[in-house]
């Protein structure tokens, strides 16, 4: 019980900001157990976000009310991943050879790429968010909660990106803390993620009977799971192809771009349904 603990401070502490205090090595035993509880992260920082939405909904519009959740978001995470997206966008926007391009990511530097690639990215999420909020009347209803499958799948991806692809810099860099994950706590952390999913979906079913929001239940289970996992494992093939590998930083952009991805089809839920 006292390694489950453990594990589970190291992925609040490494992917949060979430105040757990507790002395945790920060060894590569311990990372690679803490990857389990990646999706229960995620829940936690889609939980919060989607509480402040429910008062939110009440005092102010939806777009100054999707601003301040997504800086939230952001907040909850230190824009650890955000970094990662603009690092990896001036890297494989730059078009240069890859070692230069493996450079460039460990600069601390931000370029104009990355600057237009992380506003580009905050815009759409923005954007999406007050969709979910205007799609749901005006109110933040059951549906809404929705959202909290976008950081548990693409913080699950992370975990299958560390165990199905190799890492770019071999030994170095923080991506080495993973190397040689097995594919049993892969696929346990998986496990966690569809248990989390169940979770959201009874309690929309428990809230509400409609037939609707069956749907969208059903939609929910069936396509964001497969979507989270075609889509990141082609955007992190590529990104394997022209870099030999992945790091820290492309962990980091695959979980922005696959939390993009699962708000664009709850939208897409919510509107066709």
């Amino acid at each position: 019980m006292s390694k489950m603990i453990e594990a589970a401070a190291a992925a609040f502490q490494f992917l949060s900001r979430l105040p757990v205090r507790r002395e945790i090595p920060f060894t590569p035993e311990v990372q690679q157990r803490s990857v389990v509880f990646y999706p229960v992260v995620g829940a936690v920082i889609g939980v919060i976000v989607a509480a402040l939405g429910l008062g939110l909904c009440f005092v102010l519009p939806s777009f100054p009310g999707a601003v301040i959740l997504l800086a939230a978001w952001v907040a909850l995470t230190g824009g650890l991943h955000l970094d990662g997206w603009m690092d990896s966008a001036d890297a494989l926007l730059s078009h240069r050879s890859r070692e230069r391009m493996l450079e460039i990511m460990k600069d601390s530097r931000v370029g104009a790429m990355g600057v237009m690639a992380c506003m580009l990215l905050l815009l759409l999420k923005a954007s999406l968010i007050m969709s979910v909020w205007d799609l749901s009347a005006g109110v933040w209803k059951q549906e809404a909660w929705l959202l909290v499958l976008a950081p548990v799948w693409s913080r699950w991806f992370m975990v299958h990106a560390m165990y199905r692809w190799p890492m770019a810099r071999g030994s170095e860099g923080l991506a080495a803390l993973f190397h040689g994950l097995s594919g049993r706590r892969r696929s346990l952390a998986g496990i966690v993620a569809i248990l989390i999913t169940l979770v959201v979906i009874a309690l929309l079913w428990c809230t509400t009977s409609t037939l609707d929001l069956a749907a969208i239940g059903i939609g929910g289970l069936l396509v964001i799971p497969f979507a989270a996992w075609a889509v990141g494992s082609l955007t992190a093939e590529r990104m394997s192809q022209r870099l030999g590998g992945l790091t820290g930083d492309t962990y980091g952009a695959l979980n922005e771009w696959i939390e993009t991805i699962v708000l664009i089809l709850v939208v897409l839920l919510l509107k066709f349904t």
